[in-house]
């Protein structure tokens, strides 16, 4: 992989990775809510997902998937219905004593599965391997396996990092949202944006 190609992966991982969304929105919540520490097995769950989400794209279940209607839209649901369910859990918890009663929990393989159903991930997927795993700089990539361990490995390290930073942020003003209504408002918040990431998500 060339410098300007893997400069131009760089800043797209960089922007793609670091954008709010429903994996970033979720590690700020859980830390917030749980601490950091359990928010750490989320920040893992996400780059080992998409990773094997990256894998599967790679060898053509991507593009399978985006080119059936119908799988495309049981995927998008799926990904709709159980964001909705998480924004419905994570608006309900008022103080840090009741978030283990309200079950604003997600577990690593549920923070796996969620990347199979987030049809944003899958576009996302399919653009890196057009654009760099069978593609070089516009010609048939002689490599395309190295490039796809580059990016996957690019990708995992953007993916923990960015839900890391998130979920860092969000333990830091757990002591402050502790104090009277102030976590009911922020749960209601992130619960409000991942409503609208599940919206945003029917429309594409």
């Amino acid at each position: 992989m060339t410098a300007p190609e893997l400069t131009a992966l760089l800043l797209f991982c960089t922007a793609m990775s670091f954008s709010p969304g429903p994996n970033t929105t979720l590690s700020t919540a859980l830390a917030a809510n749980l601490g950091l520490r359990r928010a750490l097995r989320f920040c893992v769950a996400v780059p080992t997902g998409w990773t094997l989400l990256m894998l599967a794209s790679g060898l053509g279940l991507g593009a399978l998937i985006t080119g059936v209607p119908a799988l495309r839209w049981g995927v998008t649901l799926l990904g709709v219905a159980y964001m909705l369910w998480l924004a419905w859990k994570l608006a309900r918890a008022a103080q840090l004593t009741e978030v283990d009663s309200s079950r604003l929990n997600v577990t690593f393989w549920q923070g796996v599965g969620l990347q199979f159903v987030n049809i944003k991930a899958w576009m996302l997927a399919l653009t890196l391997s057009a654009g760099w795993v069978v593609n070089a700089a516009g010609q048939p990539a002689a490599n395309p396996g190295e490039r796809l361990a580059i990016i996957c490995a690019v990708m995992m390290a953007f993916a923990f990092c960015s839900n890391f930073v998130y979920a860092l942020v969000g333990s830091l003003l757990r002591q402050w949202l502790a104090q009277g209504r102030r976590l009911l408002w922020f749960n209601r918040a992130l619960a409000a944006v991942l409503v609208a990431t599940a919206a945003w998500m029917v429309t594409l």
